[in-house]
């Protein structure tokens, strides 16, 4: 992506705003998932302890890899953003199971997503009532 993709668009991976905040921050990468996304925190200066307080709590954050969608960060990760875990999620993870699906980002507003039958951008036609509908009249 050019230089000025970088500065004006977010919706397509890290701005320049980011990467300027990583680099002034001082992140330190302490992983990725299976989808390429990247995971940061802020270096701990020399002399200093990170504690879980709510007023000083590391800062944590993600570069994704492709586009800016937050459902896009699997959940142990998600849990790792917010503070829930202190050390990252692949040293603790559980092996994977046998019904465990992929990843499907999500479809909402693309060609791609969920239209149930009768909407409009399926042509608007529903089936007609079947006799099991009653309409309401004041008078009844």
């Amino acid at each position: 992506m050019s230089i000025l993709g970088k500065i004006f668009t977010w919706w397509d991976g890290a701005t320049i705003g980011t990467h300027w905040w990583s680099a002034r921050v001082g992140g330190e990468q302490v992983g990725t998932d299976a989808q390429g996304n990247t995971y940061f925190r802020a270096k701990v200066k020399p002399g200093q302890k990170p504690n879980g307080s709510y007023t000083q709590r590391e800062r944590r954050w993600v570069i994704y890899n492709g586009q800016n969608d937050a459902s896009r960060v699997p959940s142990e990760w998600h849990g790792w953003l917010h503070g829930s875990f202190v050390d990252v999620p692949e040293s603790y993870l559980p092996p994977a199971h046998i019904w465990e699906v992929d990843y499907t980002p999500n479809a909402t507003g693309t060609p791609q997503a969920y239209r149930p039958q009768g909407a409009l951008e399926r042509g608007g036609q529903r089936a007609a009532a079947d006799g099991d509908y009653e309409a309401w009249s004041p008078e009844g």
